[in-house]
């Protein structure tokens, strides 16, 4: 072929992960491999790629997406064995994804019609393999198609069925593939694809066996995560300077570190004690003259979270950004980094007399002893929000609150303890006592902090881990575990977010047009 070159008729085949751009095809391609069944949405795909991208692979030839396959990881002593394709997977979503776990889950391999014969699957799987190698995980386990039982179904059983393919006195395309791929057949699960009519709905439970598995001490013998949370009932008491502030805000963060917690919790606006010295009379000035102490307020906090080594959630404060006034919680880190939660729901006494104005961002946050929440006050009181930061992978949603009667404080405790229970999570409370009598303006204070837990044998009776007093200054400590949470999201004695039909509702959050002002 003079004239031209040999690269010029180059296919190479790629295994490859899967990237956003290849969506529309990944989803024309299950349309096409399996015609009688529910393609893969792209909310699916979004999901699977925001939540185990390494888990996600496909095969490209000549530019072009020939085959694909999903996974995830998860603990599969903590499932039935007679589980279905929506159980194993969250519906598609594969939120039940476990890092920590010991065993990789298949979930799909699509190949083209046009291209069978390649090896394609067979790459996949190869795939599959060296990733299990790789995080050394145990095996893999899937739950595979016979989609030629239906073509036997008048004469076999589906056990029988799958007994002649192993025997090879019958040919499945499927279930003969994964034999010859090492993988060895657990048992036959009816129902399990409910649109999968060619396997009349059966599976064969089928594993191959990392055989460089290592096993490690932590999958054996951590069955437990601690966390340990002290929560602050804080007095509103005079005093004369900032330093006075601070000192007393050290107290509780030494007792703390004494105590070895690991977060130290304060509450909404407590910041509002500084308004002791700052002899203003109009609410609207008061809280102006309060942002002044932005600054000092965060490098104080910044410092005292390094200097105990606790992670503090900074109550809230009333911080000025662009002309507009918001009402903050803080998250210091006990590593030196800092972030933040506008309250996105504001009163109707705090927008007329201080106007602060809404935040629009639901956050999310890591650290060191799982993912957190801050929603302050009002906010635990809607639903949406709670429902959000879990699907984000909260475990424990921190509510910094400030109320004025019992009545207000019931409101923040009532909905924090249903929000710990729909959403399978920890909430913990943090409300301000005493009163600043000497301050126009100001309220009282009424507040009873507290932990709570979702409500099942593994959590404290009635779901509270531990409660102060009320209305007076104090500490409460409690221990929660972040493992019996995780378990009982999969194995509790209700599961409401697994549980939750996501195929008639569902929530997001809106990105809204508004310029966000980060702090520098």
């Amino acid at each position: 072929m003079p004239g031209k070159k040999l690269s010029n008729f180059d296919k190479k085949i790629i295994v490859r992960n899967i990237r956003s751009d290849d969506f529309p095809e990944i989803i024309e391609l299950s349309k096409i491999a399996f015609p009688q069944m529910e393609p893969w949405e792209v909310q699916h795909l979004e999901s699977h790629l925001k939540i185990f991208p390494e888990g996600q692979f496909c095969v490209e030839y000549g530019g072009r997406i020939i085959g694909s396959c999903s996974s995830l990881i998860v603990d599969f002593e903590e499932y039935d064995d007679d589980h279905s394709f929506d159980e194993i997977t969250d519906d598609g979503f594969i939120r039940n994804h476990d890092p920590n776990g010991l065993h990789l889950y298949g979930i799909d391999v699509a190949v083209h019609p046009d291209f069978r014969g390649m090896k394609i699957g067979q790459r996949l799987y190869e795939a599959r393999k060296q990733l299990c190698r790789e995080r050394n995980l145990k095996s893999i386990i899937i739950g595979g198609r016979i989609p030629n039982y239906s073509k036997h179904a008048d004469r076999l059983t589906a056990r029988e069925y799958v007994d002649e393919v192993m025997k090879q006195n019958l040919y499945d395309p499927v279930l003969t593939f994964q034999m010859m791929n090492g993988f060895v057949l657990k048992r036959v699960n009816a129902n399990y694809l409910l649109d999968d009519q060619a396997s009349l709905k059966n599976a064969t439970l089928m594993e191959w066996y990392n055989v460089d598995y290592l096993p490690k001490a932590q999958h054996h013998y951590k069955r437990s995560f601690p966390v340990r949370i002290s929560v602050v009932q804080y007095m509103m008491k005079q005093i004369h300077s900032f330093e006075d502030f601070a000192s007393q805000c050290e107290y509780f963060i030494d007792a703390s570190a004494n105590f070895r917690s690991d977060f130290a919790v304060f509450p909404e606006a407590f910041t509002m004690q500084l308004l002791s010295f700052l002899g203003e009379d109009i609410p609207s000035l008061q809280v102006k003259k309060l942002t002044s102490f932005t600054e000092q307020y965060i490098r104080t906090f910044t410092d005292l979270a390094i200097k105990y080594n606790v992670n503090i959630v900074g109550g809230s404060h009333f911080v000025e950004e662009n002309h507009s006034i918001y009402n903050i919680a803080y998250l210091f880190r006990r590593d030196g980094t800092v972030d933040r939660q506008r309250q996105i729901h504001i009163p109707a006494d705090d927008r007329k007399w201080w106007g602060i104005q809404p935040g629009n961002d639901i956050h999310v946050f890591d650290t060191d002893c799982g993912k957190i929440s801050m929603l302050i006050s009002y906010d635990i009181l809607f639903p949406e929000l709670a429902r959000i930061a879990a699907d984000k992978g909260a475990q424990i949603i921190f509510t910094p609150f400030s109320t004025e009667d019992q009545q207000g404080y019931l409101r923040i405790r009532y909905c924090s303890q249903a929000r710990a229970i729909e959403n399978q999570v920890y909430t913990v409370i943090a409300g301000t006592a005493g009163n600043l009598t000497h301050v126009p303006h100001m309220d009282v204070q009424y507040a009873q902090s507290g932990i709570f837990s979702p409500c099942d044998f593994t959590f404290p009776e009635k779901g509270v881990v531990g409660e102060c007093n009320p209305n007076i200054e104090t500490i409460i400590v409690g221990e929660v575990d972040l493992e019996t949470l995780r378990r009982s999201r999969n194995i509790g004695t209700v599961t409401p977010v697994k549980d939750r039909r996501r195929e008639l509702y569902d929530l997001e959050s809106k990105k809204l047009a508004v310029m966000e002002i980060e702090q520098a």
